[in-house]
């Protein structure tokens, strides 16, 4: 996995989530220039590229040759953050044929369901990727502390604690808890 910040890991997995794989609005909290840092060193680690922006994108940049650039996810991003963009793709169409289809209910009428404009699902995870491995890890009634993890999958702290707030509570919205045992330090646990 690529070495990224907590705001590349939340811009990334907030990208990789909608529909049309686009950068923007970016939803990192960034003050200043931070966002243009940001994005310009993920254009650099090829995890978006520039793409013709459309009239509804927001735009990045003009270039003299082809116009209005905006900033989409490649495949490259999905593969960093563990994700396979073919399982979240087919997860739409099934969501988008569940919200569409039409349901017998106790009087015998049939009624067609309303599109829910909740929360958006969980996105799933490969079973063999790091991602899966880091919840798995999570999950266990022991937990794990961040050195552990470190230690596992041979990342930065940094890069820990950017999966837990960003793929983990944001993207995929598991509930992730910590607690500090003494001992032990701060054990991160995803409850049963």
């Amino acid at each position: 996995m690529a070495q990224l910040s907590d705001a590349q890991l939340v811009v990334l997995s907030a990208a990789c989530q909608r529909e049309d794989r686009c950068v923007f609005p970016v939803n990192a909290k960034l003050k200043g220039n931070a966002a243009g840092n940001v994005l310009k060193s993920l254009l650099k680690k090829k995890l978006i590229k520039e793409v013709r922006a459309t009239r509804d994108d927001t735009v990045w940049r003009h270039d003299k040759n082809h116009g209005k650039m905006t900033l989409r996810v490649t495949r490259a991003a999905f593969d960093a953050l563990g994700i396979d963009p073919k399982e979240i793709a087919a997860t739409e169409d099934e969501k988008d044929e569940a919200d569409t289809a039409e349901t017998t209910g106790d009087t015998g009428k049939t009624t067609a369901k309303s599109k829910s404009r909740g929360h958006a699902k969980a996105t799933p995870t490969r079973a063999d990727s790091k991602q899966a491995k880091l919840i798995e890890m999570l999950k266990r009634p022991e937990g794990a502390t961040i050195d552990e993890i470190v230690k596992k999958f041979e990342w930065q702290a940094h890069t820990v604690r950017g999966a837990i707030a960003g793929a983990l509570k944001k993207k995929l919205g598991l509930d992730v808890t910590s607690e500090k045992i003494e001992g032990r330090g701060r054990v991160y646990r995803i409850p049963a």
